[in-house]
């Protein structure tokens, strides 16, 4: 397992802080020791007791990734909330916009009713926000914007509500998307500054939200490397040289520490014989291993994966270095959405009736449930 997704809960960020593996820190050595420290002497003693052979518990949980979509979710509904409610001509207009489309939200959706009316007056359904997912929100919100407002405001007048004003109105997805898509959300978010009157500083606080929320991805060594191993984006989406020099720096070595892995089984061949002279004796003696430099290999399979312009991922299968690379580092998903969607299915498989299950059957019936769009 390379790592895991959860979303942000406060229980999932604690455990997975708490039960981390124990890094050795070498960084350490040549820091002065004039400072006295103080040892418990029980923890000592334990210490020495788990060495001598007594077994503890160790618990370990593997790297921890927080769920992109959750934490785009947050800084959509409390970054931004909490910045149109801090902006007292804003927060007047947010507030009564809010409140009657929720309001039409309940009549639609509690009264058969008004059911009726909606679907007679927009010949659509609106959408009605829940709170175990996390876009539906935005769902309702896009969906109500679709309809032109005389439309809204006749559904409005047969529910006895206020009118609204003219002024209030993914499949595969890998690790490696989540840094260019912040990245180009965060230009794109920047771009809209221009064209923005009563909302003109909400693209800052929205930028200053996914930085702050998504501060160890865009700091992250390991996930420039995830989106570089992916032939959708390899180096175009970074916008600088120095950036692009060092992504294909740390690919190069992370090639080279794979080639150097894979040859140390390897390095008790036979031992190749140059015959430098004439003597058998000689060529005996002197027989040595014969090094083989896999450099120039490594950098050519990568100077030909960054210059192909194919974007598909059986791409990859020419590229065999890059391709452990990107398996490596791209078996994570940047969203818990797929998970929290098989719990849901899960329900459905294991109900009431059939609380016998096994595990085993159980497992392969979800899994039928899941991957019945495979063929085979």
């Amino acid at each position: 397992m390379t790592a895991s997704v959860t979303d942000n809960g406060s229980n999932f960020v604690k455990a997975f802080k708490v039960y981390q593996p124990i890094k050795d820190d070498d960084s350490g050595e040549e820091e002065d020791n004039d400072e006295v420290t103080f040892v418990n002497l029980e923890d000592v003693l334990q210490d020495m007791n788990v060495e001598e052979g007594v077994e503890a518990d160790v618990v370990t949980l593997p790297p921890h990734h927080r769920c992109a979509l959750h934490t785009a979710n947050l800084i959509s509904c409390c970054d931004v909330k909490k910045w149109l409610l801090s902006m007292p001509g804003i927060k007047v207009v947010y507030r009564s916009s809010i409140s009657k489309c929720t309001a039409l939200w309940n009549k639609a959706s509690r009264s058969t009713v008004g059911a009726e009316i909606v679907d007679e007056v927009l010949e659509r359904k609106l959408l009605v926000p829940c709170t175990t997912r996390w876009n539906s929100f935005y769902d309702a919100i896009a969906r109500a914007c679709e309809f032109p407002i005389t439309e809204l405001n006749t559904i409005s007048y047969n529910f006895g509500l206020m009118a609204i004003t003219d002024r209030e109105v993914e499949d595969n997805c890998f690790y490696g998307t989540l840094l260019p898509t912040l990245e180009t959300l965060i230009t794109k978010i920047l771009d809209l500054k221009t064209g923005l009157q009563i909302l003109g500083d909400l693209p800052e606080a929205v930028v200053k939200a996914i930085k702050a929320r998504f501060a160890e991805v865009l700091q992250s060594e390991t996930a420039v490397l995830d989106a570089v191993t992916l032939p959708r984006f390899k180096l175009r989406w970074l916008r600088t040289q120095e950036r692009k020099d060092n992504a294909k720096a740390s690919l190069l070595a992370e090639c080279r520490r794979i080639t150097k892995d894979e040859a140390q089984p390897t390095g008790t061949n036979a031992p190749t014989h140059h015959l430098s002279t004439n003597s058998a004796t000689e060529d005996d003696f002197f027989s040595f291993e014969e090094e083989e430099d896999n450099s120039a290999s490594v950098e050519s399979q990568i100077g030909d994966y960054l210059k192909s312009g194919a974007q598909g991922m059986d791409m990859l299968n020419g590229f065999p270095l890059v391709k452990k690379v990107s398996l490596k580092y791209n078996a994570a998903t940047p969203s818990s959405a797929p998970v929290e969607r098989l719990f849901s299915l899960g329900k459905l498989v294991f109900t009431p009736k059939r609380n016998r299950l096994t595990d085993k059957r159980f497992e392969m019936l979800l899994l039928l449930r899941c991957n019945k769009w495979f063929e085979g």
